[in-house]
């Protein structure tokens, strides 16, 4: 069994947007760190969102005031850090009689505007319902209001490249066997899902990062009891040919006062959802179900006036938020705030691996939380764990970029890419600009021509972006390709992406 004597800062178990936020915060504060992933990185929740960073207008009802006014404060800066992968979006909000009245909506959309106060996006308006929408012929007025769009898995891959870059270790299908306290501090066990080696690492303090197995971690493999309790909260959504005639959105509030977001994706497909409902599986095995299916097919059909059928679903997914038990009647009242819970209490025995004196590792877990809060959660975590680590620099993360972020805006820099590598498609330069931003000059760099990009292996995916993100964002099956660092699963055939997987296992045998 290989191990090191290093005795890292921190180490985080789970690769979703929380851990790897965590991770690269600790790591650009100057600590050492370790992060490890039983999948891929954002294989679950983190990549099973509706892609919107937003400070939760729905929320509202529910008077999580201080949430929204985090939610939209973070909104601006994630912005700011992020343009390649976020940008802003408008959504309209349809009204009809079923909803609160009029007035009611306009005062709830001035609070949204002005809940943040360094907002740069454009405000709200009421609006006629004009007929291109393709809204149902009763629907003659809405509201129009701004939030943002994000590439929600490649923002965890971003966050990793981050930790990466500042000297953390990030390990993916790699699976936590055993944690035990020696001498306080913690010694993990990991086990390498491919090749089945086990490993040692140390570390001072532990974070349990792991959404919807995070009560699960604490009670079997720490052997600790758990303050709270998750409630995991399904939600599906569905890949229908483009409903959207242009790139704003619509939120949807159907009879129940549930909100069913309508999300113009890809060029040529609409992305509906979500559902609200009680999960109580294996996480890793969450399918959309037939009631949700027919749940937003519903809400489609009551809201737009060319009907959509299950012939219609090109694709579904879904995803389980673990969300903190606070006893709400029903999930779409459950707060989506987060709560962390530091255990500094050893489950050691009385002189079991523990010097005289010495105090109990610390380990904090994070419950529920959102994808806009990432960053923040991240803050709350090592202000935590400060104590524990007196070495720890100061806050930095809303003031630098997220790796590629370095541009002014996605339009200027795929027309940057475009002269500067002509033999680029128009579709290729604007993949990569939203994608990877100033990432992409890696594979880019000394091309001169298409065929130096090598084979193209399906909707303009070359081996030469392959293979960075195979050695660089540490992709191994084309689901990491195709649907986590690039949206391409869409576009490609049954025959190009088995071609795809038989190109990979030969490049991994290099």
């Amino acid at each position: 069994m290989h191990t090191t004597n290093e005795l890292l800062d921190l180490y985080v178990i789970g690769g979703g947007i929380n851990g790897t936020g965590i991770a690269a915060d600790a790591a650009g504060r100057g600590l050492s760190v370790g992060l490890c992933e039983q999948a891929d990185l954002a294989s679950a929740t983190s990549s099973a969102s509706s892609k919107l960073i937003h400070g939760g207008l729905r929320y509202l009802e529910y008077y999580e005031f201080r949430l929204v006014h985090q939610a939209l404060k973070e909104r601006e800066i994630l912005l700011a850090k992020a343009p390649h992968i976020i940008w802003p979006m408008r959504f309209i909000l349809p009204h009809r009689p079923h909803l609160r009245p009029a007035w009611m909506i306009r005062v709830g959309l001035f609070l949204y505007d002005h809940l943040s106060r360094c907002q740069q996006l454009p405000g709200s308006r009421a609006m006629r319902i004009d007929p291109t929408l393709g809204l149902a012929g009763d629907i003659t007025r809405g509201f129009e209001y701004s939030d943002c769009w994000v590439d929600d898995a490649r923002l965890v891959v971003l966050n990793a490249i981050q930790a990466r870059d500042n000297g953390a270790e990030i390990l993916v299908r790699t699976r936590l066997v055993s944690a035990r306290e020696v001498h306080s501090y913690w010694e993990l066990t990991f086990e390498d899902v491919n090749s089945q080696q086990q490993f040692l690492r140390r570390a001072r303090t532990l974070v349990n990062a792991t959404g919807p197995w995070v009560e699960q971690l604490i009670k079997q493999r720490l052997a600790r009891p758990s303050r709270y309790a998750i409630r995991m909260i399904q939600g599906s959504h569905l890949v229908v040919p483009r409903i959207n005639p242009d790139q704003r959105a619509y939120i949807l509030q159907h009879t129940d006062r549930r909100i069913v977001f309508v999300l113009p994706w890809e060029a040529d497909y609409s992305l509906v959802g979500t559902t609200d409902r009680r999960y109580e599986g294996d996480p890793s095995r969450v399918e959309a179900t037939d009631e949700e299916i027919d749940y937003l097919l519903e809400v489609i059909n009551n809201h737009f006036d060319r009907p959509l059928g299950r012939d219609d679903i090109i694709r579904t997914f879904a995803g389980v938020r673990p969300l903190c038990d606070d006893e709400s009647v029903g999930p779409s009242a459950m707060t989506r705030d987060y709560t962390l819970e530091l255990d500094t209490s050893s489950n050691q025995a009385p002189g079991e691996n523990q010097e005289s004196g010495a105090r109990a590792a610390p380990l904090l877990s994070v419950f529920g939380g959102k994808i806009t809060t990432y960053r923040k959660l991240a803050e709350a975590a090592l202000d935590q764990l400060a104590p524990y680590l007196p070495a720890m620099g100061s806050a930095w993360t809303a003031e630098v970029p997220l790796p590629g972020g370095d541009i002014t805006d996605q339009h200027s820099f795929a027309k940057q890419l475009l002269a500067d590598y002509p033999f680029l498609t128009t579709a290729q330069a604007q993949r990569f600009a939203r994608s990877y931003g100033t990432l992409c000059l890696q594979f880019l760099e000394k091309k001169r021509s298409a065929e130096a990009l090598g084979d193209d292996l399906g909707a303009g995916l070359s081996t030469a972006e392959l293979d960075y993100l195979m050695i660089n964002e540490w992709a191994q099956t084309p689901d990491d390709v195709l649907w986590r660092r690039t949206k391409l699963g869409m576009r490609f055939s049954t025959a190009q992406r088995q071609h795809l997987a038989e190109v990979m296992t030969a490049r991994r045998k290099k």
